[in-house]
């Protein structure tokens, strides 16, 4: 293991830029009427132990160019790891080569002009880590004995891990928008089995950012792993009841995400939605809010453009309980009559804001019920709303937590959990794209023996 190497840097905002530029002029040679081109980079170290033992070190440099040209509305797409001049003319002509042998499709074609970003602010996404795999391997062994350490029931362990990894993503097309940005993003995690007799029980904690500096101590992550693994120890069975649940904020970020399932325009415009033509409609109750916030600096989800070159912004998706409209790419938008909301690729930080209880104050608000803390399997169907997943987490009482839980299953349907919703807490989880705080549902089917 070399003591020297340390996560290069990935390539020039300016060389991807002109690959991006030698495709287009390359599709416009071979008649196409439209292009588009995107070119990423991305390098990573990654580093595991187990046991006091380190597992793995493995360095990544991932790099591709996707190219989409249109003869009309014919669509041709072609992709390459090959980012030599050769290699992307002989890409580009693939792509020509299919679009003449697809079907026409009056919706194909790149974004309008006047949707695309004007102005790419800096958001701040790219915080470079020096880190080399020895400094690396240090952090994960220290993380995974702070767990060890917690409690003697903390019997086995499934590793800690810290990685880093930065990039660059260049996008064009022939309209004559050009531009790149870079970004980061750093994690350590770190996974434990604790045991009492014959049970045995896993729990996890991780924190990841695109500073690494403001990563959680190493430590810290370690011990907070171990603890909730102890926590777990002793779990049981419930009898099928209905009763409140309240979802921990890292797993209620999950009903948020079926909810942009069913509202996004490939969703809407396939007739496949348990949310279908729900726009203007009262889905939640009438105090609950989700926005979306696409230039947060450092945030996970934040970026200037979507994959389209559309500028992104802040957008309000549920004001007063009611679906203001839909998650839209171009094509999705033309498919449904509507404009793109700027979300090819995806949505740019879904916040869901609180109402000021923290997550002691939620428990106590549910009283009586489950809190859930992980869920399992993917008992969810989008088109009917059907909701039914594994679980496990804590059963309350008097608003305190009583026993932990296992083996059970939470369900019901999306839309009444939506309407059903009785708060959103404080305790925001920052860890993803979507920032939501605990969730408490006022009842569903909780399946035991």
């Amino acid at each position: 293991m070399s003591t020297e190497r340390t996560l290069a840097p990935a390539a020039d905002g300016a060389d991807l830029l002109a690959l991006v530029e030698l495709a287009l002029e390359e599709a416009k040679a071979l008649g196409a009427s439209q292009a588009e081109a995107a070119v990423s980079v991305d390098v990573g170290l990654s580093v595991s132990v187990r046991l006091g033992e380190v597992e793995t070190v493995e360095y990544q440099r991932d790099r591709g160019m996707g190219v989409t040209v249109y003869f009309g509305t014919r669509k041709g797409s072609a992709s390459t790891a090959d980012l030599s001049a050769a290699a992307l003319r002989e890409t580009v002509g693939k792509a020509c080569s299919i679009a003449r042998f697809t079907a026409e499709d009056p919706c194909a074609g790149l974004a309008d002009p006047d949707t695309l970003a004007r102005e790419i602010p800096d958001l701040a996404l790219a915080h470079p880590w020096d880190l080399t795999p020895e400094r690396a391997c240090e952090l994960a062994l220290e993380c995974e004995a702070a767990a060890m350490d917690v409690d003697a029931r903390i019997t086995n362990s499934e590793g800690a891990g810290v990685s880093s990894h930065r990039g660059l993503r260049a996008y064009g097309n022939s309209h004559g928008f050009l531009a790149a940005y870079p970004g980061t993003i750093h994690s350590i995690s770190c996974a434990v089995l604790g045991s009492e007799g014959e049970a045995m029980e896993r729990d996890y904690w991780y924190s990841t950012a695109r500073d690494w500096r403001e990563l959680e101590d190493a430590a810290s992550i370690g011990r907070h792993s171990g603890e909730r693994a102890v926590r777990r120890l002793g779990a049981r069975k419930l009898a099928t009841t209905k009763a409140p649940v309240l979802f921990s904020p890292e797993v209620a970020r999950g009903l948020v995400s079926h909810f942009i399932g069913a509202i996004r325009g490939g969703s809407q415009y396939r007739r496949a939605s348990f949310l279908l033509d729900a726009a203007g409609q009262q889905v939640f109750p009438d105090w609950f809010a989700l926005s979306e916030r696409p230039h947060l600096p450092k945030a996970l989800a934040s970026a200037p453009f979507d994959h389209e070159g559309v500028a992104t912004q802040d957008r309000e998706l549920v004001a007063g309980g009611v679906l203001l409209g839909y998650v839209l790419s171009t094509y999705s938008a033309r498919k449904l009559g509507l404009r793109t909301t700027g979300n090819a690729g995806g949505t740019h930080n879904l916040i869901v804001p609180g109402r000021g209880r923290d997550f002691d104050a939620m428990l106590g608000l549910m009283g009586r019920g489950l809190l859930v803390t992980e869920l399992m399997g993917q008992g969810v169907n989008g088109v009917t709303g059907d909701y039914s997943r594994g679980a496990a987490g804590f059963w309350v009482e008097d608003g305190r937590i009583a026993y932990p839980v296992h083996e059970v299953t939470v369900a019901g349907n999306l839309k009444d959990i939506y309407r059903a919703i009785v708060d959103v807490g404080s305790d925001v989880d920052l860890r993803g794209g979507i920032r939501t705080g605990s969730i408490l549902v006022e009842q569903m089917t909780v399946a035991g023996d």
